[in-house]
């Protein structure tokens, strides 16, 4: 039996590297583990606990607005120069600090609101705080990931598996939130965030990274010249251009459907909060059914196609959902465009990281991030514009053209970012 036993787990140890071989490397399989549970508590506090608080201390729909603000604000200024630290530093360290600090700022949330003397200033100096290791985190957890798989052939595997872990947190973290809000209290999601830091700390103690050359700053007048180099790098480098230029406009017309979400559950559904709960958790399942089949997928050969195809039914998805009139559809629906997206984002990213140069690495994963994040705010402000002045259903339909529209564009693109794959 015992020898039964060691040939059954010697089999499916096979097969699951066979097919995720980035499970395979010790240092991935630390880092994917110990912040899956990491990640779920951020994104517990980020969507949910931190927006719930500041409604439940202010009642007021601006001052949450504000909070938000206060909380984008610092990482939008922070990943240029995240992604500068990111190609001159240790990416562990830099992640480990940025772990330490945030466990500091979640422990003070947790004694606060276990004493109750959490005040609305507080909260809003805590998630500009927040905000500001957000900005650190997000280029320097994308481009550590190659770092922690040996075989140059198994990064876009690695890749696709980090992706998961980010979407299954995204899903994983509010559903335990809600859970804990309802049952015990806000104070215990902050605890649970708290706690959550510590298996991301002790994985990335363990883990041996091999060592890369230390260059420290001379100065602004260098960190600006790095930061001039990255952009001209990403301007000038017409594949990555593109596929910048993709995110952004994903950023700003294909979000629509999250800045518009109340509206849709009020006023086209007739829904109440369980309704809106339901359509906000669609989309990530999606998202993690599009990361799941990317993590078995080998290569990045085909992947802009898939970019330019993923635009496309994006757009088509929006206009489709803009349409609905019944909850069951509208949330079938948003289960694809979380999948699409998700194959966008994802592909473009394996693109970049598996042929940018390694000492730009850092920069352009911050001009990544920012094409994702930074477009975002105006994606809204667009967004709801258009539904203020024509209605709901035809800024949907708007956003969801301008969708397709550059899809078009990208697809004649296409031949440079090909040959720059097949170099």
């Amino acid at each position: 039996m015992k020898i039964w036993h060691q040939h059954l787990g010697k089999s499916i140890s096979n097969i699951t590297y066979c097919y995720l071989p980035a499970l395979r490397w010790r240092n991935f399989r630390l880092f994917f583990g110990g912040q899956l549970l990491s990640m779920s508590g951020t994104f517990m506090t980020q969507q949910l606990t931190i927006p719930w608080l500041v409604y439940d201390l202010t009642k007021s729909a601006w001052l949450l607005g504000v909070a938000g603000f206060v909380q984008f604000l610092p990482t939008l200024l922070l990943i240029p120069f995240s992604g500068i630290l990111s190609d001159r530093w240790s990416r562990r360290d830099l992640l480990m600090i940025v772990q330490i600090l945030g466990i500091s700022v979640s422990l003070a949330l947790t004694i606060l609101t276990f004493t109750n003397w959490i005040t609305f200033p507080i909260l809003l100096v805590l998630s500009a705080l927040n905000g500001l290791l957000k900005g650190l985190d997000m280029p320097v957890r994308h481009t550590i990931v190659t770092e922690t798989v040996d075989d140059h052939a198994d990064w876009s595997n690695a890749i696709a598996l980090n992706s998961v872990m980010l979407s299954s947190s995204l899903v994983l973290g509010p559903a335990i939130g809600g859970i804990l809000i309802a049952t015990l209290g806000v104070k215990y999601c902050f605890l649970y965030d708290t706690l959550s830091y510590i298996p991301a700390i002790l994985t990335l103690q363990a883990m041996r990274l091999p060592v890369r050359p230390m260059q420290t700053l001379t100065g602004m007048s260098d960190t600006l010249q790095k930061l001039r180099e990255g952009f001209e790098y990403v301007s000038k480098f017409q594949p990555i251009r593109a596929i910048l230029l993709m995110l952004s406009l994903h950023g700003l017309v294909g979000m629509s459907h999250v800045a518009l979400m109340p509206v849709v559950t009020a006023k086209i559904l007739n829904g109440d909060a369980t309704t809106m709960a339901y359509l906000s958790t669609s989309a990530p399942i999606g998202s993690l059914l599009a990361c799941l089949y990317l993590s078995v997928r080998r290569g990045i050969a085909g992947l802009e196609r898939l970019i330019v195809a993923a635009q496309v039914l994006i757009g088509m998805s929006l206009i489709s959902f803009s349409l609905s009139r019944q909850l069951e559809l509208s949330i079938i629906i948003l289960v694809f465009i979380g999948c699409f997206a998700i194959l966008q984002i994802t592909s473009s990213n394996m693109i970049i990281q598996t042929l940018v140069a390694e000492d730009k690495r850092g920069r352009v994963m911050s001009f990544y991030a920012l094409a994702m994040v930074g477009t975002m705010p105006f994606g809204n402000l667009l967004s709801g514009t258009l539904a203020d002045n024509f209605g709901a259903t035809n800024a949907l339909i708007v956003c969801g053209s301008l969708s397709i529209l550059g899809a078009l564009w990208f697809s004649s693109q296409l031949p440079a970012v090909r040959l720059w794959i097949a170099r």
